[in-house]
């Protein structure tokens, strides 16, 4: 697979931070699996850095992904093991860093190789085009029934202004007036001419000071409901302006069928 290239166009100045653990329930230790000679840590680092990033940081709890990310040329910060949400880690590493408030910091997550560095960029600008923002997010449109009903989904319901009113794992927008043909609603609004709902993708941009502020907030009781951490922040009335991506990205690593998918892309033909 060729070296991702990098975003058209001005990009802001931003921080990207990758935070990276051992621990995973169906694929332990894939932060270290090797995809065509780098471990997919520092794959990833190299996508954060061909998007455009100031300074590319992985944030991790472990020693060995500490040395193998320095190996290759990359910072690694040291975090506490005991973060209840990937959030708390950033904000642990934004301290350490000594970012100031108004830095941009975006969340690229450590197992997903094959993020767009454009796509990376775009939600860097995203929210530094958005002062009332604190955070920026991504979201595509859903184009099947499945997707929309399924709860693993995440949709986004947005104001005109393409800022993030809800989050939810329920098919949202709803067709009250169609509610009887449910299970065709999407294909028939689609039709209309309506707009599509919107899938919500996990890359985030941060203001550094919401993250300083982000430990100290009370947890959302819809949070807990939806088992969703953006929610804290509109709880608590801050601003989520939204990207509107074409397509979505590739998929992350969660799986040996997943980490053999991702090696394939990259050239590498092995086959365990």
């Amino acid at each position: 697979m060729p070296e991702p290239a990098a975003a058209p166009g001005p990009v802001p100045d931003f921080v990207a931070l990758v935070p990276a653990r051992m621990a995973s329930t169906r694929l332990p230790g894939k932060a270290l699996a090797d995809i065509a000679g780098q471990p997919m840590v520092v794959r990833v680092a190299e996508r954060a850095r061909a998007a455009g990033a100031q300074r590319v940081a992985v944030a991790t709890d472990d020693a060995r992904i500490a040395d193998a990310v320095r190996a290759a040329g990359f910072e690694a910060i040291m975090t506490r093991g005991n973060h209840p949400t990937g959030t708390d880690r950033l904000a642990e590493a934004a301290s350490v860093l000594g970012l100031a408030d108004d830095t941009i910091v975006v969340n690229v997550q450590g197992d997903e190789p094959q993020v767009p560095p454009r796509l990376v960029a775009a939600v860097a600008a995203r929210l530094a085009g958005d002062d009332e923002a604190a955070i920026a997010t991504a979201g595509h449109p859903i184009g099947s029934i499945d997707d929309f009903l399924d709860p693993n989904v995440v949709k986004i319901v947005c104001d005109r202004r393409m800022r993030a009113i809800y989050f939810s794992r329920a098919p949202i927008p709803f067709d009250r007036d169609r509610m009887g043909g449910f299970p065709r609603l999407l294909p028939e609004a689609l039709a209309r001419g309506q707009p599509a709902p919107l899938r919500h993708v996990g890359l985030y941009a941060y203001r550094c000071g919401f993250l300083r502020a982000y430990p100290g907030l009370e947890r959302s009781p819809l949070e807990s409901l939806e088992s969703l951490e953006q929610l804290r922040a509109i709880w608590h009335g801050y601003r989520i302006a939204v990207h509107l991506a074409d397509e979505a990205p590739p998929a992350g690593v969660d799986t040996p069928a997943d980490l053999a998918r991702v090696r394939a892309a990259f050239g590498d033909d092995r086959q365990n």
